[in-house]
């Protein structure tokens, strides 16, 4: 094949891209060009195909047709291996890690080298160094399940770079982050662009891609609606409404709102976490009708164990009462009966059964009652008359109820979840990371549909690591560091800096 002056200063072109799975036109006609040495976001909202065309890029799906050019000559992939082979490699959303096996041993693997013996410190070393010139900050000997989130994820990107990659693709890099990650991450990705990586970015997050991309391309229903533009002069209004076709007005409906009684008495309560270690320390506090407390912290801090003990999936000492009622120690039913919902941060392992169809998992928290429990059986016409209004009243995109929930992007899975909780007219709501990955036409409905929930008087409890969104939806902000209340207080009261310095561990504050 010939090479033009124009493909040789690409690393990859994407020409006329096609995709379908059933029911889904996932890439229609997609056009994507990656320059050398260049950061490139690749944006769109969930379920607009921005994984599908990268997973096509890194081998793990083949296209119907076009055509993938790389550094000028065309390029067929039969497999994620012939990808690394041209120097391709992907980071996951969702990390494929080992957490028995350290650091070294998970690069390592898959690999031929080294063969049949192998001298781990030797390899201890060639990581080290490789972690070093990156700034990608990991012990190589530390076991994964020993590692942060965003330690694990570094030791993703070295698996990539390892196996010598030249174009990496970042996934949502971000979405699991807390915001000190972040930070060091887009320094990483300066660094590696410096030393001639070429970097896919996929993110939802608009202020995170204008301040790290060069260019970038939307995605909108499977067609490319902005290709390879420049941010120099773009605004985060006009990047939205490429992404969802549609104004996003980045404003809450938040109205004052007078808290009524108690809903939420959490009284010195004490849980271990996984690994039997302390992960909350005699915490306590209230919530009431009509309020959003807010729980901010780093990620690690004892928030997923709070949610847990709250909603009766973790063991504790001390007291939780939910509208006087004590649920501590007591069966997820028993919140369920005393009016809890639970957003959970795991929305495929916790928060629905992925291989279940739509149906099925609406009616989780109704299948017991009528209409849809007669007696003893399920009415399969009421589930699927109540499943159906709920997937037209939260508009989820899905080809049928039939659909397995484990086929629909993250914002309908959450639209789901949500659904399911909010139909019941819960009096508590535990929303952990709800908008997590999602794009932010999702975002602004969840988030105003929280705000909904606190109008009709039910108390919110929102455990989030998106600080904005804490300050912008919360009433009172409660910072938790090292399974301890560092301070809480109400929001107007709040600052970044304090709150920074709280959930470092570098302030106290009662309230």
């Amino acid at each position: 094949m010939t090479i033009t002056s124009k493909e040789q200063t690409n690393a990859v072109e994407m020409r006329d891209i096609v995709l379908r799975f059933p029911g889904v036109l996932a890439n229609d006609h997609v056009n994507f060009t990656l320059r050398r040495g260049e950061i490139h976001a690749l944006l769109g909202e969930n379920g607009a195909g921005k994984s599908t065309l990268m997973n096509i890029l890194a081998g793990i799906y083949k296209p119907e047709s076009g055509t993938i050019l790389v550094n000028g000559d065309r390029a067929v992939f039969n497999s994620p291996k012939d990808a690394i082979n041209r120097g391709i490699g992907m980071v996951h959303q969702h990390f494929m890690l080992v957490p028995t096996q350290t650091v070294t041993e998970n690069i390592l693997l898959g690999l031929n080298d080294p063969g049949f013996i192998m001298h781990l410190p030797r390899y201890d070393q060639k990581v080290a160094d490789l972690a070093e010139k990156y700034g990608l900050k990991v012990q190589p000997t530390a076991k994964i399940w020993q590692l942060s989130v965003g330690e694990q994820q570094r030791v993703e990107i070295l698996k990539t770079l390892y196996r010598g990659a030249e174009i990496l693709i970042l996934d949502e890099p971000t979405a699991v982050l807390a915001p000190q990650e972040i930070q060091e991450l887009m320094e990483t990705m300066r660094l590696m662009v410096q030393q001639g990586k070429s970097i896919v970015f996929i993110s939802h997050k608009l202020n995170e891609v204008k301040r790290v991309a060069d260019r970038l391309t939307v995605l909108r229903k499977g067609k490319v609606t902005a290709d390879g533009i420049g941010l120099e002069n773009i605004t985060k209004e006009t990047l939205a409404e490429l992404m969802v076709g549609r104004k996003v007005l980045f404003q809450l409906n938040k109205n004052p709102h007078t808290p009524g009684d108690v809903v939420l008495d959490v009284q010195n309560v004490s849980a271990l976490n996984n690994r039997g270690l302390p992960a909350l320390k005699n915490v306590s506090f209230q919530l009431r009708k009509g309020e959003i407390l807010g729980i901010a912290g780093i990620a690690g801090n004892g928030q997923s164990e709070l949610a847990e003990v709250i909603t009766g999936l973790r063991a504790c000492q001390g007291n939780i009462l939910v509208n006087c009622k004590q649920v501590a120690n007591q069966s997820p039913k028993r919140a369920i009966e005393q009016g809890t919902a639970h957003i959970p941060e795991d929305r495929t392992g916790v928060g629905t059964a992925p291989g279940m169809a739509l149906t099925g998992n609406m009616i989780m928290k109704s299948y017991d009652h009528a209409p849809i429990s007669q007696k003893w059986r399920i009415s399969y016409t009421a589930a699927r008359e109540f499943a159906s209004n709920l997937k037209e009243k939260y508009n989820i995109q899905a080809p049928s109820l039939s659909t397995q929930v484990n086929k629909l992007s993250g914002g309908n899975l959450q639209k789901v979840i949500l659904a399911r909780e909010i139909s019941c007219g819960p009096t508590l709501i535990v929303a952990v990371q709800p908008t997590r990955g999602l794009d932010v036409g999702a975002i602004e409905g969840i988030q105003n549909l929280l705000l909904e929930q606190r109008e009709k008087d039910a108390a919110v409890l929102l455990i989030s690591e998106e600080l904005d969104e804490l300050l912008d939806l919360s009433d009172r902000i409660a910072v938790i560091f090292e399974g301890e209340l560092a301070g809480i207080f109400p929001t107007e009261e709040a600052d970044v800096k304090t709150i920074g310095l709280l959930m470092t561990g570098e302030l106290r504050r009662q309230e």
